[in-house]
């Protein structure tokens, strides 16, 4: 499923679906009312957003569990596990878990380190505390009301914004922008636009500029590629391909998340043969492929990097020091 266009522009359609966006509102203060928060003992970092759709959370939260990890913390990621078909608490295992038991972010995650899925967040952290974890990065979550954050992060795609700023369905919103800064340390803008609502963001919400930085760029200057992406906005993903110097031939897009198919994989590689390309994909789509179907199929490798590190690591070490 891909964003409706007039979630980017304010219009009739918006203001007819007006209603509905209370409604959501509602739902989510009754939530908030019904809902008893608890806290593992550790700090609790969120890394969220406040728009549905791909942001840019699992780089985001990569590079949050390699700065706590230099600390000398030993942080835990706990996830949802969206797209996935178990619960949990469960803690992922690399080498026997599926994408379509835990979901592909919490897989991705656990290359990196240990990660968990729990719907019932809350209880997810406290099981991950109990595993070692002195620290909790939180994948997501930012409007989940049952666990407590020391400290939560927004994430924002540049080029996106937050849309026409109407929450769901009238636009890409998860809540209020208002609403959402309440709940924020800092926003983290991934990319080089600056969307028009960060020009007017109050002082005490400091914005961290980052960039998406490919890892294994060499593996495909002036290769020619057919790339394939399964997530929520796929333009970012060509984009950073082309700017390795690789010659996209083609380009498929897939609803996100999508369980990829042995026929659609198939149809895949024939397409490729024909125009003498490698097939090159996502690190989530791949996470997403049986582990008999990924060979040949290449993965662009990224990290998030920050134009002033040191400005989240004020901002970490404050909240660690304050327990």
């Amino acid at each position: 499923m891909r964003d409706p266009e007039f979630w980017q522009h304010d219009g009739i359609i918006p203001k007819l679906l007006s209603p509905l966006s209370a409604a959501w509102r509602a739902g989510a203060c009754f939530r908030k009312l019904t809902t008893t928060p608890r806290h593992p003992g550790c700090p609790v970092f969120c890394v969220g957003n406040f728009t549905v759709g791909g942001a840019g959370k699992t780089p985001t939260a990569v590079a949050l569990y390699d700065l706590l990890t230099n600390l000398g913390r030993t942080p835990h990621f706990v996830s949802r596990g969206y797209g996935g078909s178990l619960e949990g608490p469960q803690r992922v295992d690399t080498n026997t878990d599926t994408a379509s038991k835990v979901g592909d972010e919490p897989l991705l995650l656990a290359q990196h380190g240990p990660a968990w899925i729990s719907r019932n967040r809350a209880l997810g952290a406290e099981m991950a505390r109990d595993a070692g974890a002195d620290a909790i990065i939180l994948d997501d979550g930012l409007q989940n009301p049952s666990l407590i954050k020391d400290c939560s992060f927004a994430v924002i795609d540049s080029n996106y914004g937050i849309g026409n700023g109407r929450v769901m369905p009238a636009g890409p919103m998860r809540e209020t922008l208002i609403s959402g800064l309440e709940k924020v340390r800092a926003i983290i803008l991934i990319g080089y636009q600056t969307p028009e609502f960060i020009t007017h963001l109050p002082a005490s919400v400091p914005v961290l500029r980052a960039t998406i930085e490919p890892t294994n760029a060499a593996e495909f200057g002036q290769a020619r590629v057919l790339a394939f992406a399964g997530i929520g906005r796929p333009s970012k993903f060509y984009e950073s391909l082309k700017q390795t110097g690789a010659q996209v031939l083609e380009t498929r897009d897939f609803p996100d998340h999508h369980p990829f198919t042995s026929e659609e994989l198939t149809t895949l590689r024939t397409d490729a043969t024909k125009l003498d390309a490698t097939l090159v994909t996502t690190q989530k789509d791949l996470m997403r492929l049986p582990m008999a179907e990924r060979d040949g199929i290449s993965s662009l490798d990224i990290r998030l990097v920050f134009d002033a590190p040191d400005q989240l690591a004020r901002i970490v070490t404050s909240v660690l020091a304050n327990g």
